[in-house]
């Protein structure tokens, strides 16, 4: 399921880094100006296929080249806080759309631009590519879909 008129209003975090940043639907630069941004076509996270975000490497993602496979990434929303863990590792071409394919199970993929200290438009990208591993849904969330 898309996320149509979904506002994002989440936070990810990574307590690697020690970062906590509000995700904004949406991947256009008004989006990322304001933090991390949620790709429209993907599923909200938690949610079963692959979840896209999305972030300046020189603003919120700036020191994402330290987390890498078996780190864990939260994602809190609205909805309930997603834990995932973190596999692979990619660096591909800025026009490589791999990276946002369907999956079976609930994943999450985060990208940003590469090199880290390159200056101008980044020629790369890098991605992180995890799977939920636990999940804490909120009980009003839990109660409705019981309904």
């Amino acid at each position: 399921m898309a996320a149509n008129g979904w506002r994002g209003h989440g936070y990810s975090y990574n307590s690697k880094i020690k970062r906590n940043h509000p995700i904004i639907h949406g991947t256009g630069d008004d989006e990322l100006d304001k933090g991390v941004g949620h790709f429209a076509d993907s599923v909200l996270p938690g949610e079963a296929d692959n979840s896209v975000l999305s972030g300046h490497r020189d603003t919120v993602f700036r020191k994402l080249g330290e987390v890498g496979e078996g780190d864990e990434l939260v994602v809190e929303t609205k909805s309930g806080s997603y834990t995932y863990l973190i596999h692979t590792v990619r660096i591909v071409d800025a026009d490589d759309r791999t990276v946002i394919v369907p999956t079976d199970d609930a994943q999450l993929t985060v990208t940003t631009c590469y090199p880290f200290d390159f200056i101008g438009d980044a020629p790369d990208r890098y991605v992180l590519v995890a799977d939920l591993i636990d999940s804490d849904v909120f009980d009003t969330l839990m109660v409705f879909n019981e309904l």
